[in-house]
């Protein structure tokens, strides 16, 4: 029997286009529709204007809980116009087709067999050597998808107030940000976020565009939506600045895992190591506002990026919770160094993989997918101990300085998310069962 995963209900919005609109819509241009200067003229799409959050964390997040915004960001926003493009056959396939199950163990590893994606996804157009390279408009980017892939622009509201407008302008002078779905998704309500749309910039952090992507965490509210960014030569398909994210109601295996207090900041931003997990990494807390850690984080990235060092990045727990990964796969798979076994696979570890959402291409990968599997595929992506050491140093120099705030410790995170009880999403979502075969999992229906 063929095992689905239940969708979450959302909220079909009053400013959704009826088919009466689409079939009316502007044919002019390449014929496409698409964002670029052929089309885009006279366009319109919806505008979701967030509150920049600056204030005391605490503070901030009760004023923010106490006002109704005027559209459900995740439930109708996100989720639901998303949902509309399904129903609109949008997507290369159905990913809410796709298998998914929890595989025993400690840390609850997620196996998805999406046995499709890797031949309708979009080849890798560029060099896996180098973490930086410049633009280039001839190859794919987001100004070449169709107007109707956006669900909407996401900027900061000019009046300090969320502000949300159906049918506004696209103001391409000002390159807004957008929110678009990604045609491959791997995930329910699979969107990337793609920061000044416009200006085309090349797949590299910087601060402005990372803090974008904490307010997105922040908005959306639920501990089970999750941003994602990947660098060129850590599996980044595409070079045009954008960040993934999705829903998943399971707590996934690196927000588990345990870790250990490295650091805390003048700012109050702490950073701890990843500790009894498969591949080595960062973890970015606290911090006096929003922005003190989306700087701290976006400086290391930063580093990394300018150092030739490939990295995965999480924006985990609301973007309350980051977790900073640099990796070596692809340098291994140029080598030789990786196993033929792990190449079957056909796994490209990617933020997600990391994570400890397997996406899976074959069936006996999916049938015999263990912890002990995910653990040896994730082994190869870390850095050796004395390269972290020395990737570490960089970091820290260039988020630290001079600053000597040292202290030890040990935190244990292994409780699920906390939930609002009242959260409607996770209500419907955040339920399994457990199936017969060779070993028991919970199984996501």
């Amino acid at each position: 029997m063929m095992l689905r995963i239940k969708r979450v209900p959302t909220v079909v919005s009053n400013y959704q286009k009826d088919e009466a609109d689409d079939t009316a819509r502007r044919t002019a241009g390449c014929g496409k529709n698409c964002l670029k200067s052929c089309c885009i003229p006279g366009a319109k799409l919806p505008l979701y204007a967030f509150k920049k959050v600056n204030m005391e964390r605490e503070e901030d997040v009760l004023k923010m809980e106490n006002t109704e915004p005027p559209v459900a960001f995740l439930d109708s926003l996100v989720l639901g116009e998303w949902e509309d493009r399904m129903q609109k056959g949008l997507f290369r396939y159905d990913v809410t087709a796709c298998e998914t199950k929890v595989i025993p163990g400690e840390y609850g590893f997620i196996a998805q067999l999406n046995e499709g994606r890797h031949l309708k996804k979009r080849p890798t157009e560029f060099r896996v050597d180098k973490v930086l390279q410049p633009f280039d408009g001839n190859k794919f980017n987001f100004t070449k998808v169709g107007q109707e892939e956006v669900l909407f622009q996401f900027e900061a509201s000019e009046d300090g107030e969320v502000q949300f407008y159906p049918n506004a302008p696209i103001d391409v002078e000002n390159s807004p940000s957008v929110v678009a779905i990604n045609v491959s998704p791997i995930e329910y309500g699979h969107v990337l976020l793609i920061p000044r749309i416009f200006e085309c910039l090349p797949q590299r952090i910087d601060r402005e565009s990372f803090l974008l992507a904490l307010h997105m965490a922040a908005e959306a509210g639920n501990p089970y939506f999750r941003l994602g960014y990947n660098s060129l030569g850590a599996f980044a398909t595409i070079n045009h600045l954008h960040f993934q994210a999705y829903y998943l109601a399971v707590p996934f295996p690196i927000e588990r895992a345990p870790t250990k207090e490295l650091t805390t900041l003048s700012d109050g931003v702490i950073v701890s190591e990843l500790l009894k997990y498969p591949v080595k990494g960062l973890v970015f807390d606290g911090g006096n506002t929003l922005q003190d850690l989306s700087d701290a984080v976006s400086d290391a990235c930063i580093c990394l990026q300018d150092n030739n060092i490939p990295y995965n990045v999480l924006i985990s727990d609301c973007g309350k919770r980051i977790f900073l990964l640099p990796q070596c796969y692809a340098e291994k798979q140029a080598l030789g160094e990786v196993s033929p076994e792990l190449l079957d696979t056909q796994v490209n570890p990617a933020v997600w993989e990391i994570s400890g959402h397997m996406v899976l291409k074959r069936r006996k990968d999916y049938d015999e997918a263990s912890e002990g599997n995910a653990w040896r595929l994730l082994a190869e992506v870390s850095l050796s101990d004395e390269r972290f050491r020395e990737v570490n140093a960089l970091i820290f120099e260039a988020i630290a300085g001079s600053e000597d705030v040292i202290k030890n410790g040990t935190k244990t995170l292994l409780e699920e998310p906390c939930l609002e009880e009242d959260d409607a999403i996770t209500k419907s979502s955040h339920r399994g069962a457990m199936v017969a075969g060779t070993q028991e999992c919970l199984v996501l229906q």
